[in-house]
């Protein structure tokens, strides 16, 4: 409370105490004194217009643009973004299927037709690596630890394949072997904070800025919330609502009284 930390950090540090004192030190807490709870408080999202999104895809390049516009297009956190698979893809219908994301959940995010040249081309030479993988004799990609076992070889079949994979073969903390894993999270992020920067927006862009610019864009075009709400992936329709305050027409089409003087 003296640092006015976040709530969530407060409740992470609470919860690595807990876990110490129970788990490692076998103590029981029981009521805690005097601690005071830090409250929630809701930011307003960081959301690019139109014009300020077609100026940030024209400073990115290659694989990480594709990468954007795919987040964009589906709205994907970047964690989903990054472990996709190639299976997870579905051109024929306009659709990438967003496995085990927030709250361990399924869901379908919509794909733009717009990519689909970019993505075949892009899957042609995730097929080359794969192939060099297969002869270079590797123990194919990471899968799910029941998955694994139930599916022995599926590391090494082209569908399970991560749709953005690393260019190098990294070694496997869990296990210790050498694979080739999917993309870093921070690489990709790296990327496209530098793309922000040389677009000369005024605004701090991430990757979750894709996110918020995709649901508000929606709300903007008159998509109802609700479905907004399901392409997030939101438990909760409260937590969609956050964009109602940042739409460029906020409500019924609000405009401000300044227009009409």
């Amino acid at each position: 409370m003296r640092r006015a930390v976040a709530s969530s950090t407060q409740k992470q540090a609470l919860n690595a105490l807990v876990f110490v004192a129970q788990e490692v030190f076998d103590s029981e807490l029981g009521d805690i004194g005097d601690f005071v709870r830090a409250k929630n408080q809701k930011r307003i999202p960081v959301v690019m217009s139109k014009e300020e999104t077609r100026r940030f895809f024209a400073c990115m390049r290659g694989e990480k643009l594709l990468m954007a516009q795919v987040q964009y297009a589906g709205g994907l956190r970047v964690s989903e973004l990054a472990r996709l698979r190639v299976k997870d893809l579905d051109l024929e219908r306009g659709q990438v299927v967003v496995r085990s994301g927030k709250g361990g959940k399924d869901r379908v995010a919509p794909l733009s037709s717009r990519l689909t040249e970019g993505l075949e081309a892009h899957l042609g030479e995730v097929r080359q690596l794969f192939e060099e993988d297969l002869r270079s004799d590797l123990p194919g990609v990471y899968l799910p630890e029941a998955l694994a076992r139930k599916f022995s070889n599926a590391g090494k079949d082209w569908r399970w394949q991560w749709l953005w994979p690393s260019r190098e073969i990294s070694k496997d903390p869990r296990t210790g072997k050498r694979r080739r894993h999917h993309v870093l999270d921070g690489v990709y992020q790296g990327a496209v904070s530098r793309a922000g920067k040389r677009a000369g927006l005024n605004k701090r862009v991430t990757s979750h800025t894709l996110r918020h610019s995709f649901a508000t864009h929606l709300l903007e075009d008159g998509v109802d919330i609700r479905t907004v709400q399901d392409l997030l992936g939101h438990k909760s329709v409260e937590t969609t609502q956050i964009y109602l305050h940042v739409m460029r027409k906020p409500g019924a089409g609000v405009r401000s009284p300044l227009d009409s003087l």
